[in-house]
């Protein structure tokens, strides 16, 4: 916890907004690099052809895949990018191996940072933090394939015409873009068909299917739970409904910023990189603050371990540092 010395009686940094700054969009491009390697490496992996290095390239690619769909999320908020149109373009391709759509996540994304703690609260992602925390909820939470389904059904409705945004009206610039985008991906998926049928399918299944399906689905669930679960929900005070969790430069780096929680919903627009400055206030002022991922996890299981019923009964204290 900060130390006695270094507390202020009232957050100076936590509601600050920053914008983007050229330092900040090189920052982002860094971390690009980083995931062109990445994988690259995990490619040259499945490409040696050896059960084990398969095994291990399947394993690097989908931790890449949930790893730029947390930098698709910074392009969400344009906070990557100077320009808005670079952020679109980059999140469009950060998007592509786990079929989500830049315009159509963004738009939801930006209501759920809207109406966080009301009834209107409403994630691209399906888990619903406010429902009963049972071993059957994160069973369904990790294994969400049924999203590919419904991913098809707004490609479908792309093509003809006729989709549109089941939140409410948005700009007819949204829409097109979001038609367009899903467009995209069926394109790709239907290029990934065209190379199984001619003969390349295990490099199909081992660099895309199985990445995703094994271990991008699971791991994208597991980074994206502590956000707001067992957190007050009923308020709208974003020290209380949200949590953050100071973790490793590891975890950091993964997860691209997104364990600094608090800090992202008190100022969306504030450049990831520049977030970590802020931890110790919400350190000193935020409800939920957990020593790393694994502390907030064995608090999850020992949760669904005691109540399967998903009911609750911790207290603040429980998951402060």
């Amino acid at each position: 916890m900060v130390s006695e010395s270094a507390e202020i009686s009232a957050p100076r940094l936590i509601f600050t907004r920053t914008r983007v700054s050229p330092r900040d969009q090189w920052a982002f491009v860094g971390r690009l690099g980083i995931a062109l390697a990445l994988g690259a490496a995990g490619t040259g992996l499945v490409l040696a052809g050896h059960p084990l290095t398969v095994a291990a390239g399947v394993v690097v690619l989908g931790l890449l895949y949930t790893h730029m769909v947390e930098l698709q999320h910074q392009c969400l908020h344009h906070s990557a990018f100077l320009a808005a149109s670079a952020n679109r373009r980059a999140g469009v391709v950060l998007g592509l191996p786990m079929l989500v759509s830049y315009s159509h996540y963004r738009v939801r994304h930006l209501q759920h940072h809207r109406y966080l703690g009301t009834d209107q609260d409403s994630e691209f992602f399906g888990f619903d933090t406010r429902k009963p925390l049972t071993l059957g909820a994160l069973l369904h939470g990790m294994f969400d394939y049924r999203r590919f389904g419904a991913v098809a059904g707004e490609a479908w409705r792309s093509w003809r015409g006729t989709w549109s945004y089941e939140g409410g009206q948005v700009a007819d610039r949204i829409r097109k873009d979001s038609m367009a985008e899903y467009r995209l991906m069926s394109v790709t998926v239907l290029a990934a068909a065209g190379a199984t049928v001619a003969g390349y399918g295990e490099l199909v299944l081992w660099l895309w299917v199985a990445p995703v399906l094994l271990v991008a689905t699971p791991l994208h669930f597991l980074v994206e739970l502590p956000e707001h679960v067992r957190c007050d929900t009923d308020s709208t005070d974003v020290l209380r409904n949200t949590r953050s969790i100071t973790g490793s430069w590891l975890s950091r780096w993964f997860t691209n910023g997104n364990n600094l929680h608090v800090e992202h919903h008190a100022a969306m627009t504030v450049p990831i990189n520049r977030l970590p400055e802020r931890h110790a206030e919400v350190r000193q002022f935020a409800t939920y603050v957990d020593h790393s991922y694994w502390t907030f996890y064995r608090q999850v299981a020992r949760d669904v371990l005691r109540r399967p019923d998903g009911s609750t009964s911790h207290t603040p204290e429980e998951s402060a540092c």
